[in-house]
């Protein structure tokens, strides 16, 4: 048998969250190699403008292709929801998978009533896509969107338990998820890479009967049919993946783990400048 396809995939991420999408794309796609860019340094990218956003993200998937990609997965829903089209143009014709789509359609198939709160970045709810996708396959749907920013910061931070975690998400939640189960969303989009990390105290806010629902694992089954569609699949080998981050490379093998459910080895992490 062929080994296929043996060019590495690109993960894209403002920081470590999508490390939590590169954790579902390994477990799906066990024979690939992975290159995964955090850019660390100019991290958040939820309070930031659609057009800095684009910018930021055209540069970092071009350095991507430095290191001959066959595929590019966007794991940050801001720049998935506000430059996915840009980042198609940028590298046409190789496959680029976001994770807002998989994500929507992941929350229409867990939703029993149809309504579906969905909480992400200030620019992921500014711009709406979310909720676009969310309509576009189911209609009727009630969406209600929440900014929660704080929750990046604390995962990046490590800070996912505790006091001021829980306290955060409460503070977030409480009035979304108030009154009877009739009436309030019985699905929770969480509509960020960074967000899987506090799923714990983001669950205990929202209550009990609350489907949480993330991008990572239907990022993974779209990417997987890319690939297979367009024969670019490898089906032996793999290796280990490779680390970039623009800044901080030492608190991104220390706290990386937390979302990749693995170690992160120290000394693993290359430091980049997408400047040049």
């Amino acid at each position: 048998m062929s080994a296929g396809d043996t060019r590495p995939i690109g993960i894209f991420d403002s920081g470590m969250g999508g490390l939590t999408v590169m954790r579902a794309i390994g477990a799906r796609l066990p024979k690939e190699r992975i290159v995964y860019l955090g850019d660390t340094a100019r991290l958040p990218y939820g309070t930031k403008s659609a057009e800095t956003v684009t910018r930021y993200a055209v540069q970092a998937v071009r350095h991507l292709r430095r290191y001959d990609v066959k595929a590019i997965v966007v794991a940050c829903n801001t720049a998935s929801a506000v430059a996915l089209p840009a980042l198609e143009a940028a590298l046409s014709p190789l496959p680029v998978i976001g994770v807002v789509g998989p994500g929507a359609r992941a929350a229409v198939g867990a939703t029993r009533t149809g309504r579906i709160a969905v909480i992400a970045t200030e620019g992921t709810v500014r711009g709406g896509a979310y909720a676009l996708a969310i309509h576009q396959l189911h209609p009727g749907a009630q969406v209600v969107q929440r900014a929660c920013p704080l929750f990046v910061a604390l995962a990046e931070e490590g800070w996912v338990d505790g006091p001021v975690a829980a306290l955060t998400a409460e503070r977030y939640l409480s009035d979304i998820f108030a009154g009877d189960a009739a009436s309030r969303p019985d699905t929770l989009v969480l509509g960020c890479t960074h967000f899987p990390a506090l799923a714990g105290v983001i669950a205990k806010a929202a209550g009990p009967g609350v489907a949480l629902v993330d991008s990572a694992a239907t990022a993974a089954e779209a990417l997987a049919a890319v690939l297979e569609a367009r024969g670019l699949a490898q089906h032996a080998g793999g290796g280990a993946p490779q680390f970039l981050a623009t800044d901080a490379i030492e608190r991104f093998a220390r706290v990386g783990g937390l979302f990749l459910g693995q170690e992160v080895p120290a000394g693993s992490v290359e430091l980049v400048d997408l400047n040049q």
